[in-house]
């Protein structure tokens, strides 16, 4: 036994001694030109397979029908996945082609995995690949729009990707003005090459609450969220890489441009609003002093008191993105501006109806009775 024993030791001395002189000799060419040996792309594609099985044991995927998740989930995509995965007018972008192993081409891949396993690849990466992982891991729900998009994607022609992922902007990158829009004349260079994409030259969101209405806030609150996302003290996977590659003239542009666009009118009611929103009248109005919920209005209206700047208006503003808010605030995973621990202590005590409660009437105000800022 002890002479078996040695002898399988001793062989993985010799393998391991044989392997060192290999690396150290420099013969194992690292060039991305010439590919992977075949039992090296088996053995990576392999450990791959079995590692993101193993990892997303009791993982459970959330409902990933919304329409609005799948829209977040494509804005980021064209400015983060193609350039590498392509898209239907360009399944090969070249430059990434030539990289070892190179990026598929995602529409046919798809199926081969369930949608727990593309959140674990999404979110984490994967190595020696170049597949980076998400900006910002805190947001699982950023990555679960992402899976969303993803499981929509073999569905997509040319024209249904782009009206998906650019929204307004026309196939030359270029940004259609609206007739009737109001606001500046001259459109930010950073609207018409990222922003508009998902918040609309109009700064309305595209409709659908996967994405903030920008217009009528202040100029204060949008600059400082900016810089925020920049520093990656508000946790966005989508957002940090844009305003990372802002300078601070572009930001306060921005933010100057949005904050002069009509305000948002309210938000088209959902079927539960007509009781949800007096409850939620009556959380923002007075708070809930036995769960430690402060007033909302005192910070957000509506009421004649002068507000600080640089908190936002959230009148008109989507149900659904407010909601979403308040349940990141509440788990602590949305970060901010230097004044977010408000919200966190003010979100702590709400329940997810109250969260919900409180969104559905912010959204049927309009942007009227919103309060006046000093």
């Amino acid at each position: 036994m002890k002479r078996w024993l040695f002898g399988i030791a001793g062989l993985f001395a010799v393998f391991g001694f044989g392997g060192a002189l290999v690396a150290v000799s420099g013969i194992i060419p690292i060039k991305a030109s010439s590919g992977h040996w075949a039992i090296t792309r088996w053995f990576l594609n392999f450990s791959k397979e079995r590692s993101v099985a193993t990892h997303t044991l009791g993982l459970e995927a959330p409902s990933l029908d919304d329409p609005g998740l799948v829209l977040k989930g494509a804005g980021h995509y064209d400015t983060g996945c193609r350039p590498c995965h392509g898209n239907p007018a360009l399944p090969q972008p070249q430059i990434a082609w030539k990289m070892t192993p190179p990026p598929p081409y995602l529409p046919p891949r798809i199926s081969e995995w369930q949608p727990d396993e593309l959140f674990y690849i999404v979110k984490h990466g994967i190595k020696f690949t170049g597949m980076p992982a998400w900006p910002s891991l805190q947001r699982d729900d950023e990555v679960w729009a992402m899976v969303a998009f993803l499981r929509r994607f073999p569905e997509l022609d040319a024209a249904e990707y782009r009206r998906l992922t650019q929204g307004e902007a026309a196939p030359s990158g270029e940004v259609a003005q609206l007739p009737d829009l109001e606001g500046p004349e001259r459109v930010p260079r950073a609207i018409t090459t990222s922003c508009a994409r998902c918040h609309g030259v109009d700064g309305l969101g595209r409709g659908l609450g996967a994405f903030p209405k920008l217009a009528g806030q202040t100029p204060a609150y949008l600059d400082l969220s900016l810089q925020a996302f920049a520093r990656g003290t508000r946790h966005s996977g989508i957002m940090q890489p844009v305003a990372a590659g802002l300078s601070r003239e572009e930001m306060g542009e921005l933010a100057r441009y949005y904050a002069s666009l009509q305000e948002p009118s309210p938000s088209p009611p959902h079927q539960e609003a007509t009781s949800a929103i007096e409850r939620g009248k009556a959380i923002a109005s007075r708070g809930i002093p036995s769960q430690r919920v402060p007033s909302c209005a005192d910070c957000h209206g509506p009421g004649a008191t002068r507000r600080n700047p640089v908190y936002p208006e959230l009148a008109g503003q989507y149900a659904d993105y407010l909601a979403l808010q308040l349940e990141l605030f509440k788990k602590n995973v949305r970060g901010g501006t230097d004044y977010a621990h408000i919200m966190r202590r003010a979100a702590a005590g709400l329940t997810r109806e109250q969260m919900r409660d409180v969104a559905l009437y912010y959204a049927s105000l309009p942007a009227a009775t919103a309060p006046p800022t000093r």
